[in-house]
C-alpha cells in the first residue's frame, strides 16, 4: 500500500506548479483491441472490462503503459464498473476486492515504469457510479451504497493507488455515500485517503438527479476532496459554463475529462485530437483548470495533444478563502443581505400543526409532502421536517416522508429532531447541504458528541454536507455551557 499522506502532499504540490494530464478512455481502447467471449473469461463475462485485469492483464497493461508514453501523469485503473453492486450482474461481486486490488496492481507497475524524478506518474482509483442512481432508479438502499463504495475503496487502496476518482456522477447521494465509504477507509488505515469528486452534467444543465453544479458544490465542499470536476457528457462545449462557476467557487483544484464529443448515429465520436485540444485549451487558457484528460471516445492520441497543449501553461489559482452560508436542496439559497431574512416553513411538523401529526398518523405520505410543498410555494427558503412524537416510531416514519418529499421540493431540509439515529437516517435522503435543527446540552455531552460527528464543520466531519443549528440548555451556568460546547466540538 502506497504511503498516502506523502501522494496527497505531492500531487498538491504539483497541481499548485502545473496542470497535470489524466489519460483518456479505457474502454474505447478496449473496443479496439476486438476482444472475444475468450477473452473476457467466457460469454456469461463477456463485457465485463474489470475482469480483464485477471483474464488479459497485458491488454489493460499496454493500453496504461500508451497513456504513459503519450504524456499522462496520471492513469486510471480499470475499474469504472467494479463496485460489487455492477460486479454482481456477472455474478462477481465476491471477487470485487480482488478485481480492484489486482487493477491497482497493473496500473501502480506501469506508472513505476514510467516514473521518473522530472515526471514522476500517479495512479487513480476509478470509482463509477454504479448502475444505480439512488434517488433517480432506486433499488438500492444508501448502506448498501456506502458498503459497496468500501469495497472496492479498499481494495484500490491496498493495491497501491495514489487517489480515488469517483466518477461520472449523476447523483449527490450516491457521492456522499462514497465518501463516507472513504472516510471510514480512512479511518481503518489511520491515514487519509485523497479523492476527486467528477460529476456529469446532462444537457438540460443539471445532473440526472436535478442538482445544478452549484448545489453540488453546497452539497459536498466539506469533504474536502482533492478536487472538484466533471467528465464524460456531452463534450467540452457544453461544459463552459459549469466550470466556468466551479472554478470560482471551489477552493479546492478543478478537473475537467470530458467525452470526445457527442456520438453519432454509428457511436463513433466526432472530436479529433486537434479539436477536443484546441477547445479545453479556452478553459486553460481562462485560468479554469489544473487537471485535463478525456472520457469516452478519447485515445492515446487525445492525450498526448492535450499533454502537448498544456506544456508550460499556468494551472488555475485557487481562490481565496470566503466565508459564506450556501445551504442546498436541488437548488441552493445563500444567507446574505439580498436573501435576509430566510424563511423557514415549520407546518411539517408533527408538534406544531395538528393537520400534518394526522396526515402522518393515518399514513398518507403523499398529502403530508404536500404541505412541504405548498410551503415553498408560499415564500419558504427552506423546510423544517419534525417527526419525532411519543405517538410514533420516527425511524420508520422517516423513509417514507423522505422519499415524498425530496420528489416535491428543491429547497434544503431542516432536520429537526434530537435523535441522533433519525438525524442519520434522514440525511440518507438529502442530496443537498442540510440543516440539524436543534441540538442541545441536556443529556450532556455523550449523544452531543454524537451528534457533532454528523456535522460537517466539525474538525474530522463523518457527513458531508450538514449545517447545525445548536441551541445551548443546561442547568450550569452559560459560561460553563460554552466551554463545554467548545471542549466537545474542538475534541472530535
Amino acid at each position: 500500500m502506497r504511503n498516502l499522506n506523502e501522494s496527497a502532499k505531492a500531487l498538491r504540490e504539483l497541481l499548485a506548479q502545473r496542470i497535470l494530464v489524466l489519460d483518456g478512455a479505457m474502454g474505447t481502447m478496449l473496443q479496439q483491441g476486438n476482444l472475444t467471449a475468450t477473452d473476457f473469461g467466457g460469454a456469461a463475462l463477456e463485457g465485463c472490462n474489470e475482469n480483464l485485469v485477471r483474464t488479459r492483464p497485458d491488454v489493460v497493461l499496454d493500453i496504461h503503459r500508451k497513456y504513459l508514453e503519450a504524456g499522462a501523469d496520471l492513469i486510471e485503473t480499470d475499474t469504472f464498473g467494479g463496485a460489487p453492486l455492477v460486479l454482481g450482474e456477472y455474478g462477481l461481486a465476491a471477487d470485487a476486492h480482488e478485481l480492484n486490488k489486482r487493477a491497482a496492481e497493473l496500473a501502480r507497475q506501469a506508472a513505476d515504469e514510467l516514473s521518473t524524478p522530472q515526471k514522476p506518474r500517479y495512479v487513480a482509483g476509478s470509482m463509477g457510479p454504479t448502475t444505480k442512481a439512488i434517488t433517480v432508479t432506486g433499488g438500492v438502499t444508501f448502506e448498501q451504497l456506502r458498503e459497496a463504495y468500501y469495497v472496492q475503496a479498499k481494495g484500490l487502496v491496498e493495491g497501491g493507488v495514489d487517489v480515488l476518482l469517483v466518477e461520472t456522477c449523476q447523483d449527490t447521494r450516491n457521492i456522499k455515500a462514497a465518501t463516507l465509504a472513504i472516510r471510514q477507509l480512512s479511518e481503518t488505515i489511520g491515514a487519509e485517503v485523497p479523492f476527486i469528486i467528477s460529476v456529469t452534467i446532462e444537457p438540460m444543465g443539471t445532473m440526472l438527479a436535478g442538482q445544478t453544479v452549484e448545489a453540488m458544490w453546497a452539497s459536498l465542499r466539506h469533504a474536502h476532496p482533492l478536487a472538484f470536476g466533471m467528465n464524460c457528457a456531452t463534450g467540452p462545449e457544453f461544459m463552459t459554463d459549469h466550470i466556468r462557476t466551479l472554478s470560482q467557487l471551489t477552493l479546492e483544484f478543478v478537473s475537467c475529462y470530458p467525452n470526445a464529443g457527442l456520438p453519432d448515429e454509428e457511436g463513433k465520436y466526432l472530436e479529433t485530437p486537434t479539436s477536443l485540444a484546441a477547445q479545453l485549451e479556452k478553459f486553460v487558457d481562462h485560468g479554469w483548470l489544473n487537471i485535463v484528460g478525456g472520457c469516452c471516445g478519447t485515445t492515446e492520441k487525445h492525450i498526448r495533444a492535450l499533454a502537448q497543449m498544456v506544456e508550460g501553461k499556468k494551472p488555475r489559482q485557487r481562490p481565496a478563502e470566503a466565508h459564506r452560508a450556501v445551504y442546498s436542496g436541488i437548488e441552493t439559497i445563500e444567507a446574505e443581505e439580498s436573501t435576509r431574512p430566510l424563511l423557514v416553513g415549520e407546518r411539517t411538523n408533527v408538534i406544531g400543526s395538528r393537520l400534518f401529526k394526522n396526515l402522518v398518523a393515518e399514513e398518507k405520505w403523499e398529502e403530508a409532502s404536500e404541505i412541504a410543498r405548498r410551503q415553498v410555494r408560499g415564500g419558504a427558503h427552506i423546510v423544517d421536517v419534525c417527526l419525532q412524537s411519543t405517538e410514533r416510531d420516527e425511524k420508520k416514519d422517516i423513509p417514507p416522508f423522505y422519499e415524498k418529499l425530496i420528489r416535491k421540493v428543491k429547497t434544503p431540509v431542516m432536520i429537526d429532531t434530537t435523535d441522533p439515529t433519525a438525524i442519520e437516517l434522514a440525511l440518507t435522503y438529502c442530496q443537498g447541504k442540510a440543516i440539524i435543527n436543534s441540538i442541545n446540552l441536556e443529556d450532556r455531552e455523550e449523544k452531543f458528541e454524537r451528534v457533532v460527528r454528523l456535522h460537517a464543520d466539525s474538525a474530522r466531519p463523518w457527513w458531508p454536507g450538514a449545517l447545525m443549528k445548536i441551541r445551548c440548555k443546561h442547568r450550569r451556568s452559560r459560561a460553563s455551557e460554552n466551554w463545554r460546547l467548545r471542549s466537545v466540538l474542538t475534541s472530535c
